[in-house]
């Protein structure tokens, strides 16, 4: 039988990349802290962490990237400005932001030296315990967080876990492309990981999409690898690395993913919560409705 594994408690946050995709709206602003509906994507990240049980939470940063760190910080003349004027509701919301219980850690990547180097940045903040990897680009929807769901797996199987989708194979050199062994329905066991293979040569349509439970081990794995594709230090080869060593498990998610880093899932995300919204989502579609009226009627 598998070994329990303990509760993992730290999250890493890379957001470091300039999100040059959609650009000049991240020209000051870090492309984490675009809206989806009324929260920024990094809220969505710290939310489902938070819901996965961590209570630690590292941000691997680069330069203008303030605006995060203030998200996250308290805002003493917004909330007593809010208080005065009874705005309750909205005052609780930047109030719960982060639970008192959870604790934010910022740490600085020198050089944009790949994701693989990000990860490395956070050792300090992690130490040698399990921990999740969270890339904010890519939104989740789900009835569990994705994260909990992964946890779960780690709970029951140990080992490092890593979130997956199939993509369709003129894709697979978006992505890291994993081979595995079926455990079950949903778990894996990875036997090869390659960093965005082209699609002749990929060795599966198993792409790994933005979710990471880690062994620290990793991090001496990062620390060896050198630089990969593109001339950075690449997360995919240090989890390889790992292989033989430790089980790697591929997990097939439940629920939707959003593609937050390129426009149109942008977009797609954006209306499908906009859809969802207690209090927009009727309206929306009346909004809707009528632009696509005008749209397709006749001219």
């Amino acid at each position: 039988m598998p070994s329990k594994s303990s509760p993992v408690r730290t999250v890493v946050f890379p957001v470091a990349g300039r999100g040059t995709r959609f650009l000049p709206a991240t020209k000051a602003s870090p492309k984490e802290m675009l809206p989806i509906v009324d929260k920024p994507l990094i809220q969505y990240a710290a939310e489902e962490a938070l819901q996965a049980g961590a209570t630690q939470l590292v941000f691997v940063t680069g330069s203008s990237k303030r605006a995060i760190e203030d998200h996250f910080d308290s805002s003493p003349e917004l909330e007593a400005a809010l208080e005065a004027q009874g705005k309750d509701e909205l005052l609780r919301s930047v109030r719960g932001i982060v639970p008192s219980s959870a604790t934010c850690i910022y740490i600085r990547q020198p050089a944009p030296l790949g994701l693989g180097h990000a990860v490395l940045c956070a050792r300090p903040g992690v130490g040698d315990q399990p921990f999740f990897v969270h890339l904010a680009d890519d939104l989740i929807d789900a009835k569990v967080s994705c994260l909990k769901q992964m946890a779960s797996v780690h709970a029951e199987f140990g080992g490092s876990v890593l979130g997956v989708q199939t993509v369709e194979r003129s894709e697979t050199d978006k992505y890291g492309i994993v081979a595995t062994e079926k455990v079950n329905e949903r778990v894996s066991r990875v036997t090869q990981m390659v960093e965005k293979p082209k699609p002749a040569v990929a060795p599966s349509t198993l792409a790994v999409v933005g979710r990471y439970l880690l062994s620290a081990t990793v991090f001496d794995k990062l620390a060896k690898v050198g630089r990969g594709a593109g001339g950075e230090i690449q997360l995919t080869d240090g989890i390889a690395a790992l292989l033989g060593e430790e089980d790697v498990f591929a997990y097939a998610f439940e629920g939707k993913r959003y593609d937050c880093g390129n426009k149109l899932g942008y977009l797609e995300a954006t209306v499908e919560y906009g859809l969802k919204h207690p209090e927009l989502g009727p309206a929306f579609v009346d909004v809707l409705a009528r632009l696509l009226a005008d749209r397709l009627r006749p001219s």
